[in-house]
């Protein structure tokens, strides 16, 4: 029986590429080997800006389906959506989010504003566009954030602020503006635990949690691109993922939950997605980010949680496509 040929299309990237846009390849290998095991004939093909190029390969390949992993076009997350909306041009069926969810999540000042239509708590914010809000902005910590990438992105120790007002703030914001890396917005700092619940074709996965073992106390505690990216860094090292968690968590597990089904149905996200959280100490959750599309490396969190939940990669892969494309 002939097989049926799947298009794995993922960013294009370069020997000369950043460890976090290397690991595209990474995924698409394991993907392309569950690919296999599950019957189909998989193809890769990069995405860049060429878009002739990827129309005439997708259209002499004539997939069943694109497997989509693309992060990024040419190194920027601001494109993001255009591989789902070429996809959608040529009318083929594809895994993850569609072009609409992928841009309003990615796009993580639109994000904060539908969550906020949504009901859903959000730390507050600042960036050059929202002059009336910032009023609302004291002293306190802040995070400069990237606006369209991955928040571990452009984010070190420079992009951590304490400010006595928000004049100070948009002082700070302005000059990070100007470092040539796209535009940031500045993130109220919640103190707190971390989380993550990850949903896979509309069900919870074990919810995680990312732990700051032995922070010194003048250290916040933050997942910044070391912590993700850097091995044999103390920001990487001291952040274990953890699933275990006591029987005095199960409320707030299940408040987490909910927020995410929350997201989930009013982004209308399909596939796989993460909601990630911060806890204060006062137990209340505080959405950061929703990633739709997430990393699906073998060794990263979202495979992690799915193994914990008696699955393979080769089960993720299969659940992803029958959640998107109905095969």
């Amino acid at each position: 029986m002939k097989k049926r040929k799947v298009v794995i299309l993922h960013n294009q990237v370069t020997d000369d590429s950043p460890k976090d846009e290397l690991d595209v390849l990474v995924q698409a290998d394991a993907v392309f080997k569950s690919l296999s095991e599950l019957g189909y004939q998989p193809v890769t093909v990069p995405f860049s800006l060429a878009f002739e190029k990827t129309i005439r390969a997708i259209k002499k390949l004539n997939p069943l389906f694109v497997f989509n992993l693309v992060e990024s076009v040419e190194g920027n997350g601001q494109l993001i959506h255009l591989a789902p909306a070429l996809l959608d041009h040529l009318n083929v069926p594809y895994t993850g989010c569609s072009q609409e969810a992928i841009f309003v999540t990615s796009n993580k000042i639109l994000s904060k504003k539908l969550l906020q239509l949504a009901g859903i708590a959000s730390p507050s914010w600042l960036w050059a566009e929202n002059p009336l809000e910032a009023q609302a902005l004291g002293a306190g910590t802040y995070l400069l954030k990237s606006v369209w990438e991955h928040a571990s992105n452009w984010f070190d120790d420079s992009s951590i602020v304490t400010v006595k007002d928000a004049v100070e703030l948009r002082s700070f914001l302005e000059k990070k503006n100007q470092n040539g890396h796209g535009r940031f917005f500045a993130e109220k700092y919640i103190e707190g635990r971390e989380l993550n619940v990850a949903i896979l074709a509309g069900t919870f996965l074990p919810a995680s949690e990312i732990r700051f073992v032995e922070f010194p106390a003048d250290k916040l505690k933050i997942v910044d691109f070391r912590a993700k990216w850097e091995a044999d860094s103390f920001e990487y090292i001291h952040t274990p993922r953890c699933f275990d968690f006591s029987d005095a968590d199960q409320p707030l597990l299940s408040e987490l939950q909910a927020i995410a089904r929350r997201c989930w149905e009013f982004f209308n996200l399909r596939g796989y997605a993460r909601v990630d959280f911060r806890v204060d100490g006062q137990g209340r959750p505080w959405v950061l980010e929703i990633n739709s599309n997430p990393c699906l490396s073998p060794d990263g969190g979202f495979n992690a949680a799915a193994e914990r939940m008696g699955l393979t990669f080769t089960n993720l892969v299969e659940r992803i496509i029958a959640d998107c494309v109905g095969i």
